[in-house]
Protein backbone atom coordinates (compact mmCIF):
# COMPACT_ATOMS: atom_id res chain seq x y z
CA UNK A 1 0.00 0.00 0.00
CA UNK A 2 1.34 3.61 -0.92
CA UNK A 3 2.92 5.26 2.06
CA UNK A 4 0.20 7.71 3.60
CA UNK A 5 0.39 11.87 2.73
CA UNK A 6 1.66 13.80 5.49
CA UNK A 7 -1.03 16.49 4.62
CA UNK A 8 -4.70 16.70 3.84
CA UNK A 9 -7.57 18.26 2.81
CA UNK A 10 -10.64 18.66 4.92
CA UNK A 11 -13.33 20.85 5.99
CA UNK A 12 -13.35 22.84 9.30
CA UNK A 13 -16.09 24.81 11.44
CA UNK A 14 -14.26 28.08 11.51
CA UNK A 15 -17.51 30.51 12.62
CA UNK A 16 -20.40 28.91 13.31
CA UNK A 17 -23.36 30.84 11.55
CA UNK A 18 -26.09 30.83 8.83
CA UNK A 19 -24.84 28.47 6.27
CA UNK A 20 -25.49 30.78 3.38
CA UNK A 21 -22.31 32.72 5.71
CA UNK A 22 -20.05 30.26 4.64
CA UNK A 23 -19.27 28.86 8.02
CA UNK A 24 -16.89 26.06 6.99
CA UNK A 25 -13.48 26.53 5.57
CA UNK A 26 -11.80 24.45 3.20
CA UNK A 27 -8.04 23.73 4.45
CA UNK A 28 -5.15 21.68 4.78
CA UNK A 29 -3.85 20.11 7.69
CA UNK A 30 -1.48 17.33 8.79
CA UNK A 31 -3.32 14.05 8.15
CA UNK A 32 -3.89 12.15 11.77
CA UNK A 33 -2.20 9.28 12.76
CA UNK A 34 -3.89 6.47 14.82
CA UNK A 35 -3.21 5.68 18.40
CA UNK A 36 -3.32 2.75 21.02
CA UNK A 37 -6.11 0.92 19.53
CA UNK A 38 -7.04 3.29 16.78
CA UNK A 39 -7.45 2.35 13.65
CA UNK A 40 -7.06 5.22 10.23
CA UNK A 41 -8.78 5.21 7.30
CA UNK A 42 -8.89 6.25 3.77
CA UNK A 43 -11.77 8.51 3.37
CA UNK A 44 -14.31 7.26 0.17
CA UNK A 45 -17.45 8.98 1.35
CA UNK A 46 -18.94 10.89 4.32
CA UNK A 47 -22.93 11.27 4.50
CA UNK A 48 -24.27 14.86 5.10
CA UNK A 49 -26.23 15.11 8.28
CA UNK A 50 -28.55 17.59 10.13
CA UNK A 51 -26.62 17.32 12.70
CA UNK A 52 -23.44 18.89 10.83
CA UNK A 53 -25.90 21.65 9.76
CA UNK A 54 -26.97 22.27 13.55
CA UNK A 55 -22.80 22.66 14.21
CA UNK A 56 -22.04 24.73 11.25
CA UNK A 57 -25.22 26.91 12.07
CA UNK A 58 -24.08 27.15 15.71
CA UNK A 59 -27.58 25.42 17.05
CA UNK A 60 -24.69 22.71 18.53
CA UNK A 61 -21.89 24.81 20.14
CA UNK A 62 -18.54 23.21 18.62
CA UNK A 63 -16.37 21.91 21.57
CA UNK A 64 -12.90 22.53 20.30
CA UNK A 65 -11.48 24.67 17.55
CA UNK A 66 -11.74 24.20 13.89
CA UNK A 67 -13.05 21.01 14.21
CA UNK A 68 -13.70 18.63 11.33
CA UNK A 69 -17.41 17.76 11.19
CA UNK A 70 -18.80 14.51 9.43
CA UNK A 71 -19.90 11.40 11.45
CA UNK A 72 -21.11 8.74 8.70
CA UNK A 73 -17.72 7.73 7.30
CA UNK A 74 -17.18 5.05 4.85
CA UNK A 75 -13.62 4.21 4.31
CA UNK A 76 -10.65 1.95 3.79
CA UNK A 77 -8.32 0.99 6.82
CA UNK A 78 -4.80 2.49 5.64
CA UNK A 79 -3.27 2.30 9.15
CA UNK A 80 -3.36 0.31 12.24
CA UNK A 81 -2.69 1.49 15.50
CA UNK A 82 -0.76 -0.38 18.63
CA UNK A 83 -3.14 -2.95 20.05
CA UNK A 84 -5.69 -3.39 17.16
CA UNK A 85 -7.47 -6.92 16.95
CA UNK A 86 -10.50 -5.92 14.89
CA UNK A 87 -9.42 -5.11 11.92
CA UNK A 88 -6.65 -5.25 9.27
CA UNK A 89 -5.40 -2.62 6.51
CA UNK A 90 -7.45 -2.89 3.29
CA UNK A 91 -10.42 -3.95 5.30
CA UNK A 92 -13.45 -1.43 4.78
CA UNK A 93 -15.23 -0.10 7.47
CA UNK A 94 -17.73 2.85 8.83
CA UNK A 95 -17.54 5.60 11.38
CA UNK A 96 -20.59 6.72 13.00
CA UNK A 97 -21.85 9.34 15.78
CA UNK A 98 -20.53 7.51 18.82
CA UNK A 99 -17.41 8.21 19.15
CA UNK A 100 -16.42 6.88 22.71
CA UNK A 101 -17.93 6.26 25.81
CA UNK A 102 -16.34 6.14 29.47
CA UNK A 103 -17.40 2.23 30.31
CA UNK A 104 -17.82 2.89 34.19
CA UNK A 105 -20.36 5.55 34.62
CA UNK A 106 -23.91 4.04 36.00
CA UNK A 107 -25.55 4.36 32.36
CA UNK A 108 -22.54 2.56 30.79
CA UNK A 109 -22.56 -0.45 32.82
CA UNK A 110 -26.13 -0.91 33.31
CA UNK A 111 -26.01 -0.96 28.63
CA UNK A 112 -27.29 1.90 28.13
CA UNK A 113 -24.00 3.59 27.28
CA UNK A 114 -25.80 6.52 24.71
CA UNK A 115 -26.53 8.15 27.93
CA UNK A 116 -23.08 7.99 28.82
CA UNK A 117 -21.74 11.29 31.32
CA UNK A 118 -18.49 11.76 29.48
CA UNK A 119 -19.11 10.20 25.57
CA UNK A 120 -17.74 11.27 22.85
CA UNK A 121 -18.82 12.04 19.45
CA UNK A 122 -17.15 12.19 15.95
CA UNK A 123 -17.28 15.31 14.25
CA UNK A 124 -17.76 17.29 17.05
CA UNK A 125 -15.82 16.41 19.81
CA UNK A 126 -13.26 14.67 17.75
CA UNK A 127 -12.53 15.35 14.15
CA UNK A 128 -14.94 13.34 11.52
CA UNK A 129 -14.97 12.45 7.71
CA UNK A 130 -15.42 16.32 6.37
CA UNK A 131 -11.83 15.02 5.23
CA UNK A 132 -8.98 12.66 3.26
CA UNK A 133 -8.80 10.73 6.49
CA UNK A 134 -9.94 10.24 9.90
CA UNK A 135 -8.98 8.09 13.08
CA UNK A 136 -11.66 6.20 14.46
CA UNK A 137 -10.99 4.01 18.07
CA UNK A 138 -11.66 0.18 16.15
CA UNK A 139 -14.11 -0.50 19.08
CA UNK A 140 -16.33 1.77 17.87
CA UNK A 141 -16.24 1.07 13.73
CA UNK A 142 -18.55 -1.16 12.09
CA UNK A 143 -17.88 -3.48 9.10
CA UNK A 144 -20.15 -2.52 6.02
CA UNK A 145 -22.28 -4.89 4.84
CA UNK A 146 -21.38 -6.37 1.23
CA UNK A 147 -25.21 -5.26 0.24
CA UNK A 148 -24.45 -1.32 0.12
CA UNK A 149 -21.82 0.47 -2.13
CA UNK A 150 -20.00 3.29 -0.15
CA UNK A 151 -22.55 5.87 -0.94
CA UNK A 152 -25.60 3.90 0.18
CA UNK A 153 -23.76 2.64 3.69
CA UNK A 154 -22.85 6.43 4.43
CA UNK A 155 -26.57 7.20 5.48
CA UNK A 156 -26.93 3.99 7.50
CA UNK A 157 -24.14 5.15 9.91
CA UNK A 158 -26.48 7.98 11.87
CA UNK A 159 -29.40 8.77 10.15
CA UNK A 160 -30.20 4.76 9.67
CA UNK A 161 -28.98 3.79 13.76
CA UNK A 162 -30.94 7.21 14.68
CA UNK A 163 -33.83 6.67 13.23
CA UNK A 164 -33.62 2.80 14.55
CA UNK A 165 -33.56 3.56 17.50
CA UNK A 166 -36.17 6.46 17.71
CA UNK A 167 -38.12 3.75 15.65
CA UNK A 168 -37.89 1.61 18.86
CA UNK A 169 -38.03 4.41 21.23
CA UNK A 170 -41.93 4.93 19.70
CA UNK A 171 -42.66 1.92 20.50
CA UNK A 172 -44.56 0.84 17.39
CA UNK A 173 -47.03 -2.53 18.16
CA UNK A 174 -46.74 -4.87 15.45
CA UNK A 175 -48.53 -3.99 12.26
CA UNK A 176 -48.78 -0.63 14.00
CA UNK A 177 -50.21 2.13 12.87
CA UNK A 178 -46.82 4.68 12.16
CA UNK A 179 -46.26 8.71 11.17
CA UNK A 180 -43.42 9.71 10.73
CA UNK A 181 -43.14 14.14 10.44
CA UNK A 182 -40.58 15.17 8.11
CA UNK A 183 -38.51 12.97 5.46
CA UNK A 184 -35.38 13.12 5.05
CA UNK A 185 -32.13 10.58 5.35
CA UNK A 186 -33.55 9.08 8.74
CA UNK A 187 -36.97 9.09 7.80
CA UNK A 188 -36.65 7.60 4.10
CA UNK A 189 -35.08 4.39 5.99
CA UNK A 190 -36.90 3.79 8.95
CA UNK A 191 -39.75 3.76 6.99
CA UNK A 192 -38.91 0.79 5.19
CA UNK A 193 -37.77 -0.99 8.38
CA UNK A 194 -41.24 -0.12 9.16
CA UNK A 195 -42.89 -1.06 6.46
CA UNK A 196 -40.93 -4.46 6.33
CA UNK A 197 -41.96 -4.97 9.30
CA UNK A 198 -46.00 -5.11 8.44
CA UNK A 199 -46.81 -1.08 9.50
CA UNK A 200 -49.01 1.28 7.93
CA UNK A 201 -46.70 3.92 7.54
CA UNK A 202 -47.97 7.44 7.57
CA UNK A 203 -45.35 10.40 6.34
CA UNK A 204 -46.60 14.48 6.95
CA UNK A 205 -43.71 16.85 5.53
CA UNK A 206 -43.50 20.07 3.68
CA UNK A 207 -41.75 19.08 0.56
CA UNK A 208 -43.47 17.79 -2.43
CA UNK A 209 -40.42 15.82 -3.50
CA UNK A 210 -40.12 14.09 -0.47
CA UNK A 211 -43.54 12.92 -0.04
CA UNK A 212 -43.05 11.37 -3.84
CA UNK A 213 -39.83 9.70 -2.67
CA UNK A 214 -42.66 8.26 0.16
CA UNK A 215 -44.59 7.20 -1.90
CA UNK A 216 -42.28 5.37 -4.09
CA UNK A 217 -40.81 3.27 -1.38
CA UNK A 218 -44.28 2.45 -0.40
CA UNK A 219 -45.96 4.43 2.52
CA UNK A 220 -49.61 4.03 2.94
CA UNK A 221 -50.43 7.79 2.52
CA UNK A 222 -48.52 11.26 2.75
CA UNK A 223 -49.57 14.52 3.91
CA UNK A 224 -48.43 18.02 4.64
CA UNK A 225 -47.03 18.53 7.61
CA UNK A 226 -49.56 20.05 9.47
CA UNK A 227 -51.90 17.86 8.04
CA UNK A 228 -53.91 14.51 10.19
CA UNK A 229 -52.95 11.50 9.11
CA UNK A 230 -56.45 9.54 7.42
CA UNK A 231 -56.31 7.51 11.36
CA UNK A 232 -54.91 7.46 14.51
CA UNK A 233 -51.22 6.77 15.24
CA UNK A 234 -49.92 3.92 17.66
CA UNK A 235 -47.00 5.63 17.20
CA UNK A 236 -44.88 8.51 15.40
CA UNK A 237 -41.81 9.70 15.22
CA UNK A 238 -40.59 13.58 14.42
CA UNK A 239 -37.21 14.19 12.59
CA UNK A 240 -37.94 17.53 11.47
CA UNK A 241 -36.57 20.16 13.92
CA UNK A 242 -39.62 21.54 14.37
CA UNK A 243 -40.99 22.68 18.12
CA UNK A 244 -44.07 23.95 16.73
CA UNK A 245 -44.97 19.97 15.33
CA UNK A 246 -45.02 18.51 18.57
CA UNK A 247 -48.39 19.55 19.45
CA UNK A 248 -49.41 18.08 15.84
CA UNK A 249 -47.95 15.32 15.91
CA UNK A 250 -49.82 14.16 19.78
CA UNK A 251 -53.28 15.51 17.86
CA UNK A 252 -52.53 12.90 15.55
CA UNK A 253 -51.91 9.88 18.46
CA UNK A 254 -54.44 7.65 19.37
CA UNK A 255 -54.84 6.55 22.69
CA UNK A 256 -51.84 5.24 24.81
CA UNK A 257 -49.60 6.22 21.81
CA UNK A 258 -45.78 7.53 21.77
CA UNK A 259 -44.00 10.16 20.13
CA UNK A 260 -40.18 10.39 19.95
CA UNK A 261 -38.46 13.10 18.89
CA UNK A 262 -35.29 12.11 16.90
CA UNK A 263 -33.40 15.12 16.73
CA UNK A 264 -30.34 16.50 18.83
CA UNK A 265 -31.45 19.73 18.37
CA UNK A 266 -35.43 20.73 18.23
CA UNK A 267 -36.77 24.49 17.93
CA UNK A 268 -39.13 25.84 20.74
CA UNK A 269 -41.99 23.74 21.24
CA UNK A 270 -45.45 25.52 22.26
CA UNK A 271 -47.29 25.21 25.18
CA UNK A 272 -49.27 21.97 25.18
CA UNK A 273 -52.68 21.28 26.35
CA UNK A 274 -52.88 18.14 28.55
CA UNK A 275 -56.40 17.13 27.83
CA UNK A 276 -55.42 17.09 24.12
CA UNK A 277 -52.18 16.43 23.66
CA UNK A 278 -51.33 14.17 26.55
CA UNK A 279 -54.16 12.59 28.76
CA UNK A 280 -55.23 9.04 27.82
CA UNK A 281 -51.62 7.80 28.43
CA UNK A 282 -50.07 9.66 25.13
CA UNK A 283 -45.91 9.79 25.61
CA UNK A 284 -43.20 12.50 24.46
CA UNK A 285 -40.15 11.20 24.93
CA UNK A 286 -36.32 11.93 23.38
CA UNK A 287 -34.30 10.29 21.50
CA UNK A 288 -29.87 10.27 22.56
CA UNK A 289 -27.54 8.98 20.58
CA UNK A 290 -27.43 5.50 20.33
CA UNK A 291 -25.55 2.33 22.01
CA UNK A 292 -23.17 0.35 19.41
CA UNK A 293 -25.34 -2.49 20.14
CA UNK A 294 -28.03 -0.59 18.29
CA UNK A 295 -25.80 -0.12 15.30
CA UNK A 296 -24.98 -3.40 14.75
CA UNK A 297 -28.65 -4.39 14.75
CA UNK A 298 -29.48 -2.09 12.07
CA UNK A 299 -27.40 -2.86 9.97
CA UNK A 300 -27.82 -6.41 10.15
CA UNK A 301 -31.63 -5.75 9.16
CA UNK A 302 -31.14 -3.09 6.72
CA UNK A 303 -29.14 -5.89 4.52
CA UNK A 304 -31.76 -8.45 4.95
CA UNK A 305 -34.35 -6.15 3.76
CA UNK A 306 -32.23 -4.70 2.16
CA UNK A 307 -33.24 -1.45 2.34
CA UNK A 308 -32.84 0.92 -0.29
CA UNK A 309 -30.88 4.21 0.12
CA UNK A 310 -31.54 7.29 -1.71
CA UNK A 311 -28.71 9.67 -2.05
CA UNK A 312 -27.52 12.50 -4.25
CA UNK A 313 -23.91 13.17 -4.42
CA UNK A 314 -20.94 15.60 -4.12
CA UNK A 315 -17.57 16.15 -3.84
CA UNK A 316 -15.68 16.41 -0.74
CA UNK A 317 -14.82 19.91 -1.92
CA UNK A 318 -18.72 20.69 -2.24
CA UNK A 319 -19.67 20.11 1.51
CA UNK A 320 -20.84 23.86 1.90
CA UNK A 321 -23.50 23.79 -0.86
CA UNK A 322 -24.61 19.75 0.23
CA UNK A 323 -25.26 21.59 3.64
CA UNK A 324 -26.61 24.70 2.08
CA UNK A 325 -29.21 22.47 0.01
CA UNK A 326 -29.92 20.37 2.73
CA UNK A 327 -31.23 23.73 4.72
CA UNK A 328 -33.10 24.68 2.01
CA UNK A 329 -34.56 21.13 1.17
CA UNK A 330 -33.04 21.17 -2.63
CA UNK A 331 -32.77 17.17 -2.22
CA UNK A 332 -34.80 14.04 -1.28
CA UNK A 333 -33.25 11.35 1.20
CA UNK A 334 -29.60 11.72 1.96
CA UNK A 335 -26.69 13.69 0.66
CA UNK A 336 -22.79 12.29 0.42
CA UNK A 337 -19.69 13.65 0.09
CA UNK A 338 -17.83 11.31 -2.62
CA UNK A 339 -13.58 11.89 -2.63
CA UNK A 340 -12.32 12.14 -5.65
CA UNK A 341 -8.57 11.46 -4.94
CA UNK A 342 -8.47 7.34 -4.27
CA UNK A 343 -5.71 5.42 -2.66
CA UNK A 344 -4.42 2.62 -5.55
CA UNK A 345 -6.20 -0.31 -3.91
CA UNK A 346 -9.61 1.09 -4.75
CA UNK A 347 -11.38 2.29 -8.00
CA UNK A 348 -12.23 5.75 -8.41
CA UNK A 349 -15.57 6.83 -7.67
CA UNK A 350 -18.35 7.04 -10.11
CA UNK A 351 -19.70 10.55 -9.22
CA UNK A 352 -22.88 11.74 -9.51
CA UNK A 353 -22.73 16.03 -9.14
CA UNK A 354 -25.91 17.15 -8.06
CA UNK A 355 -26.62 19.92 -10.92
CA UNK A 356 -28.45 23.07 -9.52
Amino acid sequence: MTKPFPTMHAWVVDTPGAIDTKPLRWTERLAPAPGPGQIRIHVRVCGVCRTDLHLAEGDLTPTRPLVIPGHEVVGIVDQVGPDCLLFEEGDRVGVPWLAHTCGVCRFCTAGRENLCLAPEFTGWDVDGGYAEYAVVNEDYAYRIPAEFSDEEAAPLLCAGIIGYRSLRRAHLPDGGRLGIYGFGGSAHLIAQIALADGARVHVLTRSKEDRELALEIGVTSVGGAEDLPPEPLDSAILFAPVGSLVPVALTALDRGGTLAIAGIHLTDVPSLNYQRHLFEERSLCSVTANTRQDGTEFLARAARIPVKVHTTSYRMDQADEALADLAHDRFAGAAVLVNSVAPSTMEKPNLKVCVK
